[in-house]
């Protein structure tokens, strides 16, 4: 919204005193009129109730209480435009998500909990665009919509959690959904535009959902939508671990790998897209420093609004209004003579 507001605006109760105080002002000198003497009253320049000595003290109070209130005009930043693109992330989060085969220092870790500092660097690294987050196992849900603001989306992040979803892997959903997401980010630009991708992470193949995958790749080609896929896992077996019906873990157990390798080749293809084969940590970080290394395009994104003050103007015509209407309140034609 641009032009005039407030920053205090509870001051501006004070305007309605005005009107009452000269009303009290009125009713006093009604009664004062029969005192002085008919000549007196009339004299030539000492008439004491002129109206625009009245007037112009209270604009002047009038302007000082608009000043109180701050008076402010907001305007848009001017050549604001960012560069960047919109873009989902689809992130896995089936129970083979558990897997304990990427490693930090010389601790094993899960895949979750390997890629979630990954993918909040990765999203540090592109402070111009617009990210949201899907993730899905046997469904696929919008984890967080497209926004700018990445610092609550790292947080997000960092409350990915396997077992949220019922167990599977919705591929085609997974796309889907973040088709979704896309198109309405574009309706809020009002057209669609170039530079829009979707991220991909999964361990397995798909099992679960009711959008085909491939299918669903020739949806985002037809949208120009291209789909980065990451595979990511060890090969063969890999531990697992195992917990009782209370969540306490119980050992481990070694199963084998089941990533849907030509699916995801197929996908990244039939989008224009990249596939990435990311068997440990270092891995994942490359596929995304990959994907990070893509052109940037301009777009437009809703600027700022910038404000003025302009309190100093209202009280410094105030000041002036009421000065000028006290001196030509007690100004006299000839006083000065008389003293001399």
């Amino acid at each position: 919204m641009t032009g005039w507001t407030f920053h205090d605006p509870l001051w501006l109760c004070l305007l309605a005193l005005l009107p009452l105080t000269a009303l009290l002002r009125r009713r006093r000198s009604v009664t004062a009129l029969v005192v002085p003497s008919a000549a007196e009253w009339h004299a030539p320049g000492t008439t004491p109730t002129a109206a625009w000595p009245v007037l112009c003290v209270y604009a002047g109070l009038a302007l000082l209480i608009v000043a109180m209130a701050r008076p402010q005009f907001l305007e848009p930043m001017k050549d604001h435009r960012k560069s960047g693109y919109d873009f989902i992330i689809a992130i896995d989060l089936s129970t083979s998500m558990y897997a304990e085969d990427f490693q930090r220092g010389d601790v094993f870790i899960n895949r979750l909990q390997a890629i979630k500092p990954i993918i909040s660097a990765f999203i540090n690294e592109r402070p111009d665009d617009r990210v949201g987050i899907v993730t899905f196992a046997g469904r696929a849900y919008t984890f967080a919509p497209l926004t700018f603001d990445h610092e609550w989306l790292r947080k997000q992040t960092s409350r990915l959690s396997i077992g949220l979803i019922e167990d599977g892997t919705a591929i085609g959903d997974a796309i889907g959904v973040s088709l979704k997401r896309l198109a309405e980010g574009w309706k809020e630009n009002e057209q669609p535009r170039e530079g829009a991708f979707i991220v991909l992470l999964t361990d397995g193949s798909s099992n679960k959902g009711s959008l085909d995958p491939r299918q669903a790749a020739k949806f985002a080609a037809d949208e120009s939508v291209a789909v980065y896929t990451i595979a990511a896992g060890a090969e063969g077996k890999v531990p697992m671990p195992i917990y009782d019906y209370q969540g306490n873990r119980t050992g481990i157990e070694m199963r084998e790998s089941d990533i849907d390798v030509l699916l995801l080749r197929d996908i990244a293809e039939t989008t224009g897209g990249a596939f990435f084969r990311a068997t440990d940590q270092n891995g994942v970080a490359e596929a995304f420093e990959k994907i990070n290394q893509a052109a940037k395009v301009d777009f437009d994104a809703p600027p700022p609004l910038v404000s003025h003050e302009a309190f100093y103007m209202f009280a410094l015509l105030g000041i002036a209004l009421m000065g000028l209407g006290l001196y030509a309140a007690n100004y006299r034609p000839g006083q000065e003579q008389a003293i001399a």
